[in-house]
């Protein structure tokens, strides 16, 4: 069986209150788009990983797709899997390719044994593998709440439009993403948001204050999908892909950094 995990993008990120248990409540919108990792899964005698692309910086152990296929594992007792990762989404990169690829791994193999698992089950198995895992489940646009794992259905559609999106190779830890952050309560209601708040820049990501002047490079990529006649550029996640909403068709302009245009 092969899937097509596919990253998101963050629309507005904002951090409203420090939590009990050291985490931080957020407010975002999640978007999914086209820009995938290619993951194949089969049934085999022995347990097996491998990968190619992107080279992965991680032990098996801590591997996300290895602990989702473990989670099903102890859970509902499958046999053993061949997986094959291909990495295409950049890592650290704000972008939730590692998410989406735990979340697919999961629904892949719920398909894969005939399992029969709910949606609302996947997203609770989902989230003991990470606070943005849940929303790969069903995949659409939601507003998210808490630590990221809260969802909304939310009536936002940029069908037709364009997405520019600019990665310079930079991983940014969410501690380092975390320094400086202040929070505070949101401006806007995410629940509400049209395509005229994003055309006036209503709605922000909180760390590209603490995150730009750090890697003053991404500050100068935002300015640049601006000057390419971008309606709305922001920041995606802790970073570091920068990214523009275009009407039209965007020209490929870099050569420099890891660059995709994609129709949403």
């Amino acid at each position: 069986m092969i899937v097509f995990p596919n990253a998101k993008i963050n629309i507005g990120l904002n951090v409203t209150s420090k939590r009990p248990d050291n985490f931080h409540n957020l407010e975002s919108i999640f978007y999914p788009i086209n820009w995938v990792d290619i993951l194949e899964i089969n049934k085999s005698e022995t347990f097996e990983f491998t990968s190619s692309g992107l080279a992965i910086n991680t032990n098996l152990d801590n591997n996300l797709v290895v602990k989702a296929y473990r989670l099903m594992v102890e859970k509902f007792n499958i046999s053993p899997c061949k997986i094959h990762l291909h990495k295409q989404i950049p890592m650290g990169a704000g972008l939730g390719g590692g998410s989406a690829d735990a979340s697919f791994t999961l629904t892949a193999i719920n398909s894969l044994f005939n399992l029969n698992i709910s949606v609302k089950v996947l997203e609770e198995l989902a989230d003991t593998l990470g606070s943005d895992c849940p929303f790969f489940i069903e995949n659409t646009p939601k507003f998210i709440t808490e630590k990221g794992n809260k969802m909304s259905e939310i009536d936002l559609d940029l069908s037709g439009y364009y997405i520019k999106l600019l990665n310079p190779n930079i991983h940014i830890s969410t501690k380092e993403a975390f320094n400086g952050i202040k929070p505070k309560l949101s401006s806007v209601n995410y629940l509400e948001i049209s395509i005229d708040d994003l055309e006036i820049n209503k709605i922000t990501n909180d760390f590209e204050n603490s995150v730009f002047p750090i890697h003053p490079i991404l500050k100068d990529l935002k300015s640049k999908l601006k000057t390419e006649n971008a309606f709305y550029t922001s920041m995606t996640g802790t970073g570091s892909t920068i990214y523009g909403l275009f009407k039209n068709k965007p020209e490929s302009t870099s050569k420099a950094y890891t660059e995709k245009i994609i129709k949403l």
